[in-house]
C-alpha cells in the first residue's frame, strides 16, 4: 500500500492531507511545515529521520498522533470537496492573505473556501474583524448592526465567526446593506455551525466568503474555536468587541489583535452589565480604543501600524485573557 507521501502530489495537495490529519494550530506541525514545507512535513510523519530543532521525544508523540489518521482512501473526499464547490487556498496563491504570515509558525496549514476569495486580497485596513458574546443583549447587538452597516457603508469587508449574538449581528446588518462578509468557521463548510445559522452561512458562501482550516466533515470542537480566534485577529487590520464577557472567548481574539501589532476597539457599556465587562476592561487598561461609531473603526484601521503604542497590563492588574495552548487533538474526518 502506498504511502500517504507517496500518494500526495504537489504542495496544495500535501497541506490538504496535513489539515485532515493535525488539529489547527498544532505546534509541531506549524514548526515542521515552516521549517520544511508540506510535502517534506509528510513524508516526516511516515519516517524515522530526525526533524532538526525538535526533541526525538516530541517527534515521536507527534508521528504517533498523526500517523493515527491516515486511513485508506483519506484523499478520496478531496473531488467531493471540489464538487462541492469548496477550494483549498495555499500561501502560494495570490488569493491567500499576507496578514496569516504574521503568526509564522501558528498560520494555517491552507484555508478551505467557499465564495469570493478576492475579498482575501484587500489590503489588511480594508478588513475589520467584529466579534463578541454569543450571549448578547439588544444593546450589544443593535451596536454591532449599527457598526458593520457604517463599515459596509465604508466599503470595508466586515469579518465575523457566525455565531450567535453579535456576530450573527454583523453579518446580517453587512449582508442587508449589500455589503461585502466573510465568516471564519471553526468546523468544515459543509457543517454549517450554529445549525440555526445554516440560512445566514449560506448565504454568505453565495455572496460573501466561507472560510475554515478545518476540511470537509470537520465538527467544531472547543480548541478549534479557540484556535479559530487567532485568524479572526490576523485576516483584518483590526478587531472591535461591542460586547463580551471576561472570560469569553472573543476576547482571546482581541488578545491575539493586540499581540500582532493590530487595532483593538471595544464599545464602552454600563458598568452593571456583565456582558459589557470585557470590553470595558479592555479600555480601562489601554488595551483597545473607545469605539462609539463607524468613524472611529475607520480611524482605527487607517492609522499607522507602526504608531501604535503596545500597551502593557497595570502592575498587579494582569488582564485574564491568556492565549490558549493547544489541547490534545480529537478526531477531524
Amino acid at each position: 500500500m502506498a504511502t500517504l507521501a507517496e500518494q500526495v502530489q504537489g504542495e496544495r495537495m500535501a497541506r490538504i492531507a496535513l489539515s485532515m490529519i493535525a488539529e489547527p494550530n498544532d505546534p509541531t506541525t506549524g514548526h515542521v511545515l515552516a521549517h520544511h514545507g508540506g510535502i517534506e512535513t509528510v513524508r516526516l510523519i511516515e519516517s524515522d529521520d530526525k526533524v532538526p530543532g525538535l526533541p526525538r521525544a516530541d517527534v515521536l508523540i507527534w508521528r504517533e498522533r498523526l500517523a493515527a489518521r491516515i486511513t485508506p482512501g483519506l484523499l478520496d473526499q478531496v473531488p467531493q470537496a471540489e464538487q462541492h464547490g469548496f477550494g483549498a487556498l495555499i500561501p502560494a496563491d495570490k488569493e491567500w492573505p499576507a496578514g496569516l504570515n504574521d503568526l509564522g509558525e501558528r498560520a494555517p496549514y491552507l484555508l478551505w473556501t467557499r465564495g469570493a476569495a478576492s475579498f482575501l486580497t484587500a489590503a489588511l485596513s480594508d478588513r475589520v474583524t467584529i466579534t463578541g458574546s454569543r450571549a448578547a443583549t439588544a444593546y450589544g447587538e443593535h451596536i454591532a448592526g449599527e457598526l458593520a452597516e457604517g463599515l459596509a457603508d465604508e466599503e470595508r469587508v466586515v469579518v465575523s465567526g457566525g455565531a450567535y449574538g453579535i456576530e450573527g449581528a454583523a453579518h446580517k446588518s453587512v449582508l442587508a446593506a449589500s455589503g461585502q462578509t466573510i465568516a471564519v468557521l471553526a468546523g468544515g463548510l459543509d457543517r454549517p455551525y450554529p445549525a440555526g445559522h445554516s440560512e445566514l452561512l449560506n448565504r454568505i458562501g453565495d455572496v460573501g466568503l466561507l472560510v475554515s482550516e478545518l476540511p470537509p466533515g470537520a465538527t467544531p470542537t472547543r480548541h478549534r474555536f479557540l484556535a479559530r480566534n487567532r485568524l479572526l485577529a490576523a485576516l483584518s487590520g483590526a478587531t472591535v468587541i461591542p460586547e463580551a464577557g471576561p472570560r469569553s472567548g472573543s476576547m482571546t481574539t482581541a488578545l491575539a489583535a493586540h499581540e500582532l501589532g493590530r487595532g483593538v476597539g471595544a464599545v464602552p457599556g454600563p458598568v452593571t452589565s456583565a456582558a459589557s465587562a470585557g470590553p470595558n476592561e479592555l479600555v480601562k487598561q489601554g488595551f483597545a480604543a473607545l469605539v462609539t461609531q463607524p468613524s472611529d473603526v475607520v480611524a482605527l484601521l487607517d492609522s499607522d501600524a507602526s504608531t501604535r503604542t503596545v500597551s502593557r497590563p497595570e502592575v498587579g492588574r494582569e488582564l485574564d485573557y491568556r492565549r490558549p495552548r493547544p489541547e490534545t487533538p480529537g478526531h477531524t474526518i
